[in-house]
């Protein structure tokens, strides 16, 4: 065997072939491996570009492996095979690969020429159109690389991005990673072992645990290509992930308030009508959705509002934001009828060969696609954007059927394969939310707003948040959904949400997805208590957003004030308002420490055992664990009462700690399960021992009452600390170091709570702050006036008290 060694790296030769070893931290090391006589030198779409720096590491050549050390890691490197067995500094067997291969292939490209025809389809999806191929043509070689696995007997597996069978322990199962409506493909593993794998492959690829054994299968790649990340936490984990790829920037902090959506607001009076009714009730706001269908009539995807419809766009953004409310507005990559925006792009080469959707793959693409997003809906001083089917392609999406998973997976990738490189099917999304991200960096200071439905790694650096596709409005949805998003989020992206009560509400027969239990929606009680149990959950997501088709979304629509179902929602909303310190305070965690606000409990407690299978609780931030309600227990469809259903759920409390009920205040010890209360007014909602929690005042928006005095929770039991940020809300300042943070630290043997000096400032800070002082304790909940133990004012100097 051939050993090479350089500044941070070593390269193996042999017959098996080459395999570049490089450290690029003491806990992350990059593996590439290939048969060819040297190492593909493209860019990678996912990885940053990092300053190769020099890391110490040790060589020990031994008769049959190489010994590899970096402090941190250890790798056994057999000789013979290039499989590495993983180990911690202290010996302890991480993960164990099993096999490496790399089996050739041929790269086949579509063909497209005068014989090659247009075919438009009318999907749920919307308008769907192509030129389809005239044929194919072998492109190059590449390989199908395969990564065998001897996971450990007691650990769990998650990751995979968003999927929608409700798996969040992939042991023992196999997913197909593909991007699609409702699924979203990402090549990373995070194990409770304490490590995390990601694969810089951009193909249809698959994960196996099953009877066909454990590995990591990918179709096309120029080489085997991924990254070992080890924590063991999690979240050290993640700041490995975000370390290669990037790290999320600040969303403006109006993004963390309700944001109210449907399908869809037809004219331009009918939005500002409802942002009015909203100031008018009194319900908090922040944002107002215009989904698609804005544009002229039959110009599919143009990127302008119809001018009937919408007569002054201007002065529509311009009255929203005299009311405190922003606009989010619908692109999306695809236009049909040879509308003003398809023309010019075709015109400019910056369509792909399809004709229809544009090609972010392309700076001309880009920057076309971006001059239009500006020139006809940007420049009216909108505030973010929807970037809806950023797959693009749906092919299943005209079926009455759903098709078998192996069936479903060959239709949706050869409709990929027609118009993008097999070996870069998965990367539509990143490209397209740069072209976004770069566009609006360059013109104006307001930050970046992104929602969209798929994601890649990398996608994170270019401000987007993704939401769970067109979802229907059932029990058991709900349910797979937790699920989802906190595999989501476990691969190093912190934004995820869902649309509160699903996209589709209704039952239509001839369309598989299509397939909502409440064929009256809104008007229907059984969809009003899952409505509400949604809209609960979707409180204590990154965005808390309404949305979907069927029946209306506007909070008066389910009760009016005095009824259950109605107050609740207004409760939520306004507990959400409350919860606005403690909240932004994690988004600037996960900007500048690589934090994770959304979290599997494994995050915080993977030394339990107990909570690697629990797919129906989540902790928000480091304090809430949320458990949401998952069955009917009032209603069934067509308001039918249902009869002896208990109103509660079962609980787990992870060890180690005791756990508040956040409504009573009422204390649990850990490490037990209980039967947790869960009328229609509560979600189960926990806060462990040695947690503080600020809460700001009721308001109508973000930008309400900020010099009002905060509440300090402290639930006591354990040492515990909070670090509060504060910025201007919105612009760039912060990458400038305009923000402040300030230490709050609870000395549980002393009672003593302490203030830090704060750090840092930023125009239109508050210099001095009132808190109001609250231990918790049974009594002293959300249910009752929280009466301060004691009231301070904050003067931005080291200061402590005993409580």
């Amino acid at each position: 065997m051939e050993i090479k060694k350089g500044l941070n790296y070593i390269i193996l030769g042999s017959k098996k072939g080459k395999m570049k070893i490089e450290f690029l931290k003491a806990n992350i090391v990059h593996v590439v491996y290939t048969k060819r006589n040297n190492f593909t030198d493209k860019d990678s779409m996912m990885i940053r570009k990092i300053a190769r720096q020099k890391l110490p590491f040790e060589i020990e050549e031994r008769k049959d492996c190489l010994k590899i050390s970096t402090g941190e890691l250890v790798l056994i490197i057999d000789k013979e095979t290039y499989v590495i067995s993983w180990q911690d500094s202290k010996g302890e067997f991480l993960l164990q690969e099993s096999d490496k291969q790399l089996q050739e292939i041929s790269v086949e490209l579509a063909v497209f020429d005068e014989n090659s025809k247009i075919q438009t389809v009318s999907t749920a999806d919307g308008l769907k159109g192509w030129r389809l191929p005239s044929g194919t043509k072998v492109d190059r070689r590449a390989y199908s690389t395969k990564l065998g696995f001897k996971f450990l007997e007691d650990e769990a597996v998650y990751g995979l991005g968003q999927h929608e069978e409700g798996i969040l322990n992939y042991r023992g199962h196999q997913q197909f990673l593909y991007q699609a409506n409702m699924k979203v493909a990402v090549p990373m593993i995070v194990s409770t072992a304490g490590y995390g794998m990601l694969w810089d492959t951009y193909s249809l690829a698959s994960f196996y645990d099953d009877q066909h054994g454990s590995y990591f299968w990918t179709e096309v790649d120029d080489e085997m290509d991924y990254y070992f990340i080890s924590g063991p936490d999690f979240d050290r984990i993640i700041a490995g992930y975000r370390y290669l790829t990037g790290r999320p920037p600040m969303f403006p902090k109006w993004s963390y308030g309700y944001i109210q959506s449907k399908e869809c607001y037809k004219t331009q009076e009918e939005l500002l009508a409802v942002a009015r009714k909203y100031r008018r009730e009194g319900i908090p706001l922040d944002c107002i959705v215009q989904d698609w269908n804005y544009w002229p009539e039959g110009y599919w995807g143009q990127k302008s509002f119809d001018s009937d419809r919408y007569p002054e766009p201007g002065k529509m953004v311009e009255e929203l934001h005299n009311m405190n409310v922003r606009l989010m507005v619908s692109i999306w990559p695809i236009m049909n009828n040879d509308g003003p925006d398809q023309l010019e792009l075709k015109e400019e080469g910056g369509l792909l060969a399809d004709g229809m959707n544009y090609n972010p793959f392309s700076s001309t693409g880009r920057e076309v696609y971006w001059k239009q997003a500006r020139e006809g809906i940007f420049k009216y001083g909108s505030d973010a954007w929807w970037c809806d089917a950023s797959e693009p392609y749906a092919a299943d999406w005209k079926d009455e059927v759903k098709l078998e998973p192996w069936k479903r997976l060959i239709s949706c990738t050869d409709e990929f394969k027609k118009y993008l490189d097999p070996e870069y099917i998965n990367s539509y999304t990143l490209k397209h939310a740069q072209t976004i991200y770069e566009g609006q960096r360059e013109v104006s200071k307001k930050r970046v707003l992104n929602l969209t439905r798929s994601h890649y790694p990398g996608q994170q650096r270019y401000s987007t948040i993704a939401w769970s596709g067109d979802i229907t409005a059932s029990w058991d949805t709900l349910r797979k959904q937790i699920a989802e998003g906190l595999n989501f989020c476990v691969t190093g992206a912190p934004a995820w949400t869902f649309d509160i009560g699903a996209f589709f509400v209704k039952n239509k027969e001839d369309l598989w997805f299509w397939q909502g239990d409440y064929p009256t929606g809104c008007e229907d009680m059984g969809y009003r208590e899952l409505y509400l149990r949604w809209f609960q959950m979707g409180t204590f997501l990154p965005m808390m957003r309404s949305h979907g088709t069927d029946t209306p979304r506007e909070v008066w629509r389910f009760g009016e004030k005095g009824d259950r179902i109605y107050d609740t929602l207004i409760n939520f909303i306004n507990l959400r308002y409350r919860l606005l310190p403690y909240i932004y305070s994690l988004a600037a965690w996960q900007t500048h420490r690589s934090y994770t606000m959304l979290r599997n409990l494994a995050f915080d407690f993977r030394n339990d055992k107990n909570v690697y299978n629990i797919a129906d609780q989540f902790m928000f931030g480091p304090a809430m664990m949320v458990c949401p309600v998952t069955k009917a227990m009032y209603y069934g469809v067509d308001s039918e009462v249902l009869k002896d259903v208990e109103k509660s759920r079962q609980v787990y409390l992870p060890d180690n700690y005791e756990w508040y009920d956040f409504w009573t205040g009422k204390k649990y010890k850990g490490g037990q399960s209980i039967t947790a209360e869960a009328p229609l007014e509560k979600i189960p909602l926990f806060v462990r021992s040695g947690s503080i929690i600020p809460l700001g005042p009721k308001v109508q928006h973000t930008d309400e009452k900020t010099t009002d005095p905060w509440e300090l929770r402290i639930y006591p039991g354990n040492d515990g600390s909070f670090e509060i940020y504060e910025d201007e809300g919105d612009g760039y300042g912060y990458e400038e170091g305009k923000y402040s943070w300030l230490s709050l630290n609870w000395n549980e043997q002393t009672k003593e709570l302490s203030f830090s000096e704060r750090k840092g400032e930023f125009p239109g800070m508050v210099e001095e702050r009132d808190f109001k002082i609250v231990v918790v304790k049974e009594g002293s909940g959300e249910d009752l006036y929280s009466k301060p133990v004691k009231a301070i004012r904050y003067k931005g100097k080291d200061m402590s008290l005993n409580i």
